[in-house]
């Protein structure tokens, strides 16, 4: 059974790509699996109300991100909703449960429909998040 973190079907989920690792252009069939995905047998993803404390959590140390922009149905299949076990971070109340994308590892130019690359300023991201919000859809 599907728990979402708003209470309904997102319009999207996303994947953040630190920077050190940036996606080929074009996007392949099938891009790079992370250390952390490989490590957890799926596709760490967010949904837009889930992406401040993503970056907060894990990219604090990155200077840009890019930010991958998924339509949900066409995942929606292949998607687990499931807690965080919060062992990096600890607790993160309010998140709910994030979507996991258990397919073999295929994400790629089939799948995205988007991409941005996000600089953190002095302040965090806060900026970045605030000038991407019409792009960062529910």
């Amino acid at each position: 059974m599907s728990t979402l973190t708003e209470g309904r079907k997102p319009t999207y989920v996303y994947k953040l790509v630190p920077y050190t690792a940036p996606p080929p252009t074009p996007l392949p069939v099938a891009l790079p699996v992370s250390d952390l995905d490989q490590t957890s047998g799926f596709v760490h993803l967010s949904t837009a109300s889930q992406i401040p404390n993503t970056l907060k959590f894990f990219f604090t140390a990155d200077p840009s991100v890019y930010i991958l922009r998924i339509p949900y149905d066409l995942i929606e299949k292949d998607i687990k909703w499931e807690d965080p076990k919060a062992e990096v971070c600890g607790p993160r109340a309010g998140e709910g449960m994030f979507p996991h994308l258990y397919n073999g590892f295929k994400l790629g130019r089939e799948e995205v429909d988007s991409m941005q690359a996000w600089t953190r300023s002095e302040d965090g991201w806060g900026d970045a998040l605030e000038q991407a919000q019409h792009w960062l859809l529910y």
